[in-house]
């Protein structure tokens, strides 16, 4: 009887997950795919380094996504378009400013190559990054996936 309460004590504590990840409680992460054909003019500017572009096609992410080439080996990123800090709302959409996004409820800034918040406040409270989406490159066609 001993060795039948061991085992199950055993196989409870390997159960127990202790995973740290923290989930931002604001966005939830929706599936989709969706892809961008390189050759058309909307996407024209992920031909360069460096210049973003919003996808806010219906049913990408929570209120669309933005997809940078980041270097000459056709690496591409895309991360959410709603502010990661505070539920979606009417200005939580994010907008361009050269490289960064720019939340317009708090004016929060977000670099695109990283994700990380720039202006993050020194006031104690938790701060969410940019949530991260997969690409895919395949021929001139980038698919944007979760």
């Amino acid at each position: 009887m001993r060795r039948f309460w061991s085992c199950i004590f055993l196989t409870f504590i390997i159960s127990c997950d202790s995973n740290d990840t923290n989930r931002n409680p604001f966005l939830q992460e929706v599936s989709f795919r969706f892809e961008l054909n390189l050759n058309l003019p909307l996407y024209n500017n992920l031909n360069t380094i460096g210049n973003p572009v919003f996808v806010g096609n219906s049913g990408v992410g929570t209120r669309g996504a933005f997809v940078m080439k980041t270097s000459i080996d056709n690496n591409f990123i895309a991360f959410e378009a709603s502010c990661p800090n505070h539920a979606p709302n009417n200005c939580s959409t994010m907008e361009i400013d050269g490289q960064n996004v720019v939340c317009q409820c708090e004016d929060f800034t977000y670099s695109l190559f990283t994700g990380q918040q720039l202006n993050r406040p020194d006031d104690g409270n938790r701060y969410y990054d940019l949530l991260f989406y997969r690409t895919t490159l395949s021929g001139n066609t980038v698919t944007v996936f979760n």
